[in-house]
């Protein structure tokens, strides 16, 4: 039986009624200020108005009444708030009587009248990507640069607790049904620019994003491919003898019965019988993915619902009132509460308790259902979600107490079921160039959580610098699932492809697991702060042009800013470009520590060249990265709270960090160890700290080994490194890397309820920039003459460290390749990748 409390309205949080006080209201209309630049505007022919929680709204008083006026004049209503002027004729909505002013925004049209088209709207996200050959159009978000976007919610369906549906007892508690009669129901976010406030009013309309499970921030292998048991174990072992970590296994339709299905019950798209040729015993695969450290999910379209040749149909039969003997099929329909009982209770549950740790609902077949305005898809991801939050003391209770689903985008309000799927795409390199964008304004509809195909999934070509790039990207994604069609040509195991690019695809994957310490603080921060984890830069920098023209890049977290290269590589330099755009301020390069001024208030824009092994990322100043370390005895795809850490930190500013460490156990702020770092700075000293743990620190290991590493510093800091620990002095194992200018410094086997403390006396000065170094290293892998390459070197030899700065245009390296009498003979890219050099400060 399901758990009906899971589905009521207090499970989901919903507060739907609207604040009395901040309402005003007419025999057909109803205006509610939910907050001084929120506002909903709702008309009824029969005068009767929605109060109820709908598909995308749970809660319309936010706790304060916010701030208005109103006045009537001559038979229009005149509401003030500090964000917006609204004009009201009390009339049949139209876009003459209904009007709103946006405040405070420098926006020719921040007039917003009812029917308007949002033509600057800055986008949210769409349903998929299948198909998808670079930039498709999206559906907008909550933000725009005009200053306001509508959300039409007319018809959405409703959310009540019933007893019963279309005549059937409803076991479930609540059901979603249609409005009696149909209503205008629209909100109009006012936001301006501040489009951190417009997303975090969408939160609180919408609801939170739940917490994810720490597992699915490594990495997923996902292929379309008719796996054997045999197989799979064979790849997952081979993964770890490559030292490649993966956290879970998507197991695609061909694990149940396809080319097995008689023509006669039509396609074997739909399926719960395992394929017993391929699995022979499915429990017994499922423990064994398990005991390698991998979660598992399986692959469902349910759109046929169950027929005759499924091991389960006589049962289900039953259930429904169906003769078995009659072959009829029991129609999937999610309608039905009685279907939809059966659909858990007899078809999903028993996988699971057999080791199915959650489900890849892959609904592709449309938005209809027998209730008018009711999206399959979205059904079928509001059920499943609620559905896997059960705590019944089973086995999958206990493997999985924290809800999740894997599905496809449903609309305003799907960031409550996470994780997206968008889709197959094609893989070219149109496809990847707008991956990041489609990722970053997600975020202005509240959808975090995109999982996409990483390194692409059908059609398309071979080309292994895309593979990589791709993979690059993956990294410093959201979900980072690998995924590839059935080809034999089309495998994504970086073993398939050749030296440098192997290499560097199993570097990103390695990064990527290693990152989860961070990205787990940055999912409770998306949970309890409403801040996704990937975020569109002008979200921080509104009135600046250039935040709004780069749309590859994009905010990862706190701490980081990614610009993925996502175009091929020049012959000529050996090296791809991202096109950048630094804010104003100090930035070092994540992996190498090279440190880049950015000193005009509008930013500075740059292209930066990277070799095959990286891409673009860029720390701020002061920036602090906690990232898990391999350490003895624990496995290499390990999700546990780890017992060794390696902390990044890069100079220029004081800034502190909070790990986020819980057991995973539940949706509460109750369970959390937080562990706080900071750097600071006094006078001419610094000092690096990390507080003893806080909270319910038996869920952390009891001690642990901590490598700092202070990137894009100077060598001399080693020298005057001193480490305490709870005030004691330490021996730390101190160690400086020129390559990446960067000091290490360990110290092992210190409890967790220890205060760490590494102080410089001289302070953190920043590392001479390697411009001689680094412009030899484009210069040598150059595919140009080598005299040209002798005197270009010689002349920025003889310029000087300090005359450098100075060359800030292009036309200053045309020069200094005019001094070789071979202008001609220097390519472009050359000179571009150079200029990047030579002018990073």
């Amino acid at each position: 039986m399901v758990d009906s409390t899971l589905f009521s309205l207090a499970t989901l949080n919903a507060h739907p009624a609207m604040n009395p006080d901040s309402v005003i209201q007419g025999d057909h209309w109803r205006i509610g200020l939910i907050t001084d630049a929120l506002v909903r505007f709702e008309w009824s022919d029969s005068g009767r108005f929605v109060d109820d929680a709908t598909q995308m709204a749970m809660v319309r008083d936010f706790g304060e009444k916010p701030e208005f006026t109103v006045t009537e004049r001559n038979g229009w209503l005149e509401i003030d708030t500090p964000s917006l002027h609204i004009s009201y004729n009390q009339r049949k909505f139209s876009p003459e009587g209904l009007y709103a002013t946006v405040k405070h925004v420098n926006a020719i049209e921040n007039t917003w009248h009812y029917g308007d088209v949002q033509r600057r709207n800055l986008g949210g996200t769409y349903r998929t990507l299948d198909e998808a050959n670079g930039r498709i159009p999206v559906d907008p978000g909550v933000n725009s640069t005009d200053g306001w976007a509508i959300i039409d919610d007319s018809k959405s369906n409703v959310i009540r607790e019933t007893a019963e549906v279309n005549g059937n007892h409803n076991d479930f508690g609540t059901w979603v049904t249609p409005k009696e009669e149909p209503t205008t129901d629209l909100y109009l976010f006012g936001y301006g620019h501040r489009y951190r406030e417009a997303v975090h009013a969408l939160y609180r309309l919408t609801g939170p994003t739940p917490l994810l499970p720490r597992f699915v921030l490594g990495n997923w292998w996902s292929r379309y491919h008719r796996y054997t048991e045999t197989e799979y174990r064979q790849l997952v072992e081979r993964f770890e003898k490559e030292g490649i970590p993966f956290t879970t296994a998507v197991i695609d339709m061909d694990w149940h019965l396809v080319d097995d299905v008689d023509p006669k019950y039509g396609s074997g798209w739909t399926g719960y019988t395992w394929n017993k040729d391929f699995f022979p015993d499915p429990k017994r695969f499922l423990n064994w993915l398990h005991e390698h450290g991998m979660k598992a999910t399986l692959n469902v379209h349910p759109r046929d619902g169950v027929r005759a040749f499924e091991e389960l149909y006589p049962q289900v039969a039953k259930a429904m009132n169906i003769d078995p003997e009659s072959g009829e099929a029991v129609q999937f329909d999610l309608t039905d509460p009685k279907f939809m009982e059966v659909y858990f209770d007899q078809l999903h549950h028993p996988m699971e308790e057999d080791g199915v740790d959650f489900w890849w609902i892959d609904w592709q077949q449309g938005g209809l259902t027998r209730q008018p305005g009711l999206d399959p898809l979205w059904g079928l991801n509001h059920l499943h979600y609620l559905d896997s939050a059960r705590n019944d003391d089973s086995d999958y209770s206990e493997r999985n107490p924290r809800p999740l689903t894997f599905s496809r985008y449903a609309g305003p309000g799907s960031h409550r079921y996470p994780i997206g799927f968008s889709g197959d795409t094609v893989v070219t390199w149109e496809s990847l160039k707008f991956q990041p964008e489609f990722t970053a304004c997600a975020s202005n509809i509240g959808y975090g959580w995109w999982s996409h195909d990483i390194g692409g999934h059908m059609f398309g070509y071979r080309d292994e610098e895309l593979e990589v790039r791709w993979y690059q990207l993956g990294a410093f994604s959201p979900i980072n699932r690998l995924h590839s069609t059935d080809s034999p040509f089309n495998g994504k195991e970086p073993w398939n492809f050749h030296g440098d690019a192997e290499r560097a695809m199993t570097s990103a994957l390695r990064l990527r697991h290693a990152m989860i310490p961070y990205l787990y603080t940055m999912n409770r921060r998306a949970a309890f702060d409403n801040e996704p984890l990937v975020q569109p830069l002008y979200w921080d920098y509104p009135e600046i042009e250039a935040a709004y023209k780069l749309t590859d890049e994009f905010r990862f977290g706190t701490e980081l800013l990614v610009a993925p290269i996502v175009d091929p590589a020049e012959r000529s330099v050996q090296r791809a470009k991202a096109d950048v755009w630094l804010p104003q301020g100090e930035w070092f390069d994540f992996f190498d520590g090279r440190h880049y001024t950015s000193r005009p208030a509008e930013g500075r824009r740059l292209e930066a060249w990277r070799d095959l092994d990286r891409m673009p990322v860029f720390a701020k100043p002061g920036a602090i990265v906690p990232l898990q370390m391999p350490a003895e005895g624990e496995a290499l795809n390990s999700v546990a709270n780890p017992r060794a850490l390696q902390v990044v930190v890069f100079p220029g500013a004081a800034n502190s960090f909070t790990l986020w460490e819980d057991d995973g156990a539940a949706q509460s702020k109750d369970r959390w160890a937080s562990t706080e770092m900071a750097l600071r700075f006094e006078g001419d000293s610094a000092q690096f700290s990390i507080a003893p743990a806080e909270g319910a620190t038996d869920v952390i290991p009891a001690s642990r080994d901590w490598t700092v590493t202070f990137r894009g510093i100077a060598p001399e800091a080693m020298h005057a490194v001193r480490a305490t620990v709870d005030g004691s002095a330490a021996a730390p194992e101190v160690a400086y890397d020129a390559e990446t200018l960067s000091l290490t410094v360990t110290l092992r086997d210190v409890p967790t309820s220890a205060a760490i403390a590494i102080d410089f006396a001289d302070g953190l000065a920043v590392a001479d920039d390697p411009v001689e170094a680094d412009a030899f290293a484009v210069l040598k892998d150059a595919q140009m003459l080598y005299m040209t390459k002798e005197h270009a070197y010689h002349a920025i030899r003889e310029l000087g460290k300090d005359a450098l700065p100075a060359l800030s245009t292009l036309e200053d390296l045309h020069g200094v390749g005019a001094q070789t009498k071979h202008q001609s003979h220097m390519p472009q890219p050359v000179i571009q990748a150079l200029a990047e050099v030579l002018t990073r400060n």
